[in-house]
């Protein structure tokens, strides 16, 4: 069996290429063309690669998918990640169309009701649930309320869509730069 060698007169890597990844289409791109522009605001640059993944998931793998990608980016630990999968979950039941979410023992135990016969089974104590909610207090994507076990939902945080999209810049820091500016 032979493989066909696919040849190109012009390299196919110099404009922005999308492909398939398993089930995700991942887009890459230079940044500082067209309105696809990060700027550098001490040095002015304009340049970087952006690369995009897309990936169409079921509702289920969606929550799952959104709580990780909160918990990378604002860099919460397990216990935070898990406090958010509660959030979502009571947000979802009782505070849809609210800016507020009853966060208390109570919800925390109809949450672990709810997922007792999950696959594989949801291990979250009360203690770890009460140190990832304050976590997400930290992260400023929840904020007490004068009503103890109440909290205001940041809405940019966490919203009633069915598609988000993550950017992470990663930038090397230079051997004169020591530490990133905020």
């Amino acid at each position: 069996m032979s493989i066909k060698t696919e040849r190109h007169k012009v390299n196919p890597f110099v404009e922005g290429m999308e492909m398939k990844v398993g089930s995700k289409s991942v887009q890459v791109s230079t940044l500082g063309k067209d309105d696809n522009i990060l700027v550098n605001q001490a040095t002015g640059e304009v340049t970087g690669t952006h690369i995009v993944a897309r990936k169409r998931v079921d509702r289920t793998k969606f929550v799952k998918t959104f709580a990780d990608y909160m918990a990378f980016t604002f860099d919460l630990t397990k216990a935070g990640n898990k406090a958010l999968r509660v959030l979502m979950w009571a947000t979802k039941q009782y505070a849809i169309g609210k800016d507020r979410v009853v966060l208390d023992r109570h919800t925390y135990e109809e949450f672990m009701e709810y997922y007792s016969d999950s696959e594989p089974p949801l291990v979250l104590s009360h203690s770890t649930f009460s140190r990832g909610l304050a976590e997400l207090e930290a992260a400023k994507i929840i904020a007490k309320t004068m009503r103890v076990g109440h909290y205001f939902i940041n809405p940019n945080c966490l919203f009633n869509g069915d598609r988000i999209a993550f950017s992470t810049v990663i930038e090397r820091i230079s051997e004169v730069q020591t530490e990133l500016p905020l």
